[in-house]
Parts: structure tokens; sequence; C-alpha cells
């Protein structure tokens, strides 16, 4: 069961990783026609004190990488969501963010071989 449990795990981090690749890509879509930007990074406590100050987030749910990069989903009451990637050195960079975030109850997964 543990194996299973493991390898559901792998199957959600990387589902995860293709829905962070596809806003990626749909951004540099959107910024083809304009001024790219930079993506927005600092230090990982000045982006947490910001984004709970000003918009009330705090993560919901993390993810380290094999590179010891880690991953952050930060949500707030009112809806609004970032995704955060924070590399070992302790900078975060803003993937992506957004409204009408919605907690789904955690479910019980069964996988029939």
């Amino acid at each position: 069961m543990n194996t299973i449990v493991r390898y559901l795990d792998r199957v959600l981090l990387l589902a995860f990783a293709a829905i962070v690749s596809l806003v990626l890509g749909w951004s540099a879509q959107a910024a083809q026609g304009g001024t790219r930007a930079a993506p927005l990074c600092a230090e990982r406590t000045s982006v947490l004190t910001t984004l709970g100050g000003k918009y009330a987030e705090k993560t919901v749910s993390m993810g380290m990488a094999g590179n010891g990069t880690v991953v952050e989903v930060l949500s707030s009451k009112d809806g609004t969501w970032t995704i955060l990637m924070t590399a070992p050195n302790g900078v975060s960079c803003l993937l992506a963010a957004g409204d009408h975030w919605q907690r789904v109850p955690k479910q019980e997964v069964e996988l029939t071989l």
C-alpha cells in the first residue's frame, strides 16, 4: 500500500508540474505581443510577508523537487492564490497567481491492478 501512495504522490507531482508548464507557456505566448517581463523574485521571507500582508495568503501545499527546489501553493480565504518556487539559496520566484482558488476535500484514492 505504501508503494501505491508513493506512486500516486509522484503522479500528482508530475501533473502539477505539467499544469505549471502550461501556465508558463500561456504567459510566454501572451507576452510575445509586447515586452516580456522578468520573473518576480526576492528572498522567500520577504515574498511571504508581502503575500501575507497584501493578500492574506498562506501556504496550503508544498513539495520538494529532487534538486532541492520547493514549490508552494499559497491561497487566501478570499480565493486569491499564488504558485511560488524557491531555490535552495532561499530566493523565491512567483510562477503564477490568480483568483477563485477552491480547496477540495482530500480524497482517498483506490488503485485496482
